[in-house]
C-alpha cells in the first residue's frame, strides 16, 4: 500500500466529511496526534482504514486509491486537486470559463471580498460560513503557490460561451451581491479574461489556451499527467462554489478506461479551438463587447 497517498486522501475525504480532527480521532479511537500522522504517510492497518472508510461514509477501496473519489464539497475536491498537482506534470483543462492556476491576484480578491460580504450577512452563522469558506481559499492559495514552484505545462480549452457569461455575472456567481461587490467580480472577470489574451499572444513556454467558438462542453474536467500516475478529474464546482450549496459531485479516478475517453474528447475540442493571436483577437471583441 502507498501510505503517503492513502494520507492524502484521508485528509481530503476528512475535509469532505465536514467533521474536525478531534471529532474522527475520539470516534476510531486514536490520538489527534496519531490522525495527523497518517494523513502525512505514516503506516496505518487495514482495520483503521476500514473503520475510518465507514465514519467517513466511503468505500475503503477510495482510501486505498482503486475506484473512483466521490467529493461533494468543494474543500474535499480542490484538497485533492492540490495534492495531484504537487507532483503533475501537464494538465488538460476542458471547459472551465478560467484556468484558475493562471490567474491574477485580483481574482483572490475577489473571492476575499464575495467571502466577506457573504459571511457578514449569515447571522448566527456568520464564523462557520467564514471558516468553511477561508479553508477553501487557503487551499486555493496552496494550489497556486505550488503551481509557482513547480511550473507544469497547461493545456486548457475555453469556450465563448461560458467566458460571455463570466463577464456579465461576474467571478462570483452563486450567491447574490451588493452592487458594490458585484462590481468588483466583473471587473475582475474582464481583467483575468484580458489576461488569458495576453497570454495568447504571447504564448509562454508551458502554457496553451484554445478558444471554441461553436462548441459549448458540457461538463468540465481535467486531465493530470505525472511521471508514474495519470488522473482524472471531473469538476461540477466553480471556484467560488463554496458561498453556495453544493451543486453536484466531483469525480477523480485513474481507471484508464475513463482517461482514454476523456482524452479523446479533449483532443477534438482542441483540434477545433482558436488559438495564438487569433482567439486573443477574438476575446478583445468579446471582452470589448461586454463592456458596451
Amino acid at each position: 500500500m502507498r501510505f503517503t497517498e492513502i494520507g492524502q486522501q484521508l485528509r481530503a475525504f476528512r475535509l469532505e466529511s465536514g467533521l474536525r480532527a478531534d471529532e474522527i480521532a475520539a470516534r476510531l479511537g486514536v490520538s489527534r496526534a496519531a490522525l495527523y500522522r497518517y494523513e502525512k504517510g505514516d503506516v496505518i492497518k487495514l482495520d483503521t482504514i476500514n473503520r475510518m472508510a465507514e465514519l467517513l461514509k466511503i468505500s475503503p477501496l477510495s482510501l486505498l486509491g482503486i475506484g473512483i473519489e466521490y467529493y461533494h464539497r468543494p474543500i474535499g475536491y480542490f484538497e485533492r486537486i492540490r495534492q495531484v498537482e504537487e507532483t503533475t506534470d501537464q494538465i488538460l483543462q476542458i471547459g472551465d470559463p478560467l484556468c484558475y492556476l493562471v490567474t491574477s491576484d485580483g481574482y483572490d480578491a475577489a473571492l476575499a471580498a464575495a467571502v466577506q460580504e457573504v459571511s457578514d450577512s449569515a447571522g448566527t452563522e456568520r464564523a462557520s460560513v467564514r471558516v468553511q469558506a477561508e479553508q477553501v481559499l487557503g487551499v486555493l492559495a496552496d494550489r497556486k503557490r505550488a503551481f509557482a514552484q513547480r511550473r507544469s505545462s497547461i493545456i486548457c480549452v475555453l469556450s465563448e460561451a461560458r467566458l460571455v457569461r463570466l463577464l456579465d455575472a461576474g467571478v462570483v456567481t452563486t450567491v447574490p451581491l451588493s452592487d458594490r461587490t458585484r462590481r468588483l467580480c466583473r471587473q475582475a472577470a474582464l481583467t483575468e479574461v484580458l489576461h488569458i489574451a495576453g497570454l495568447m499572444e504571447a504564448e509562454p513556454m508551458g502554457l496553451q489556451f484554445g478558444l471554441l467558438a461553436s462548441a459549448d462542453p458540457t461538463g468540465t474536467f481535467a486531465i493530470l499527467r505525472a511521471r508514474d500516475r495519470v488522473t482524472l478529474a471531473i469538476n461540477p464546482f466553480r471556484t467560488d462554489a463554496m458561498l453556495g450549496p453544493p451543486t453536484g459531485v466531483a469525480m477523480v479516478t485513474a481507471a484508464d478506461e475513463a482517461i482514454a475517453a476523456h482524452q479523446r474528447v479533449a483532443e477534438a475540442l482542441w483540434r477545433e479551438a482558436r488559438k495564438g493571436a487569433a482567439a486573443a483577437a477574438r476575446l478583445r471583441e468579446i471582452a470589448a463587447a461586454t463592456q458596451v
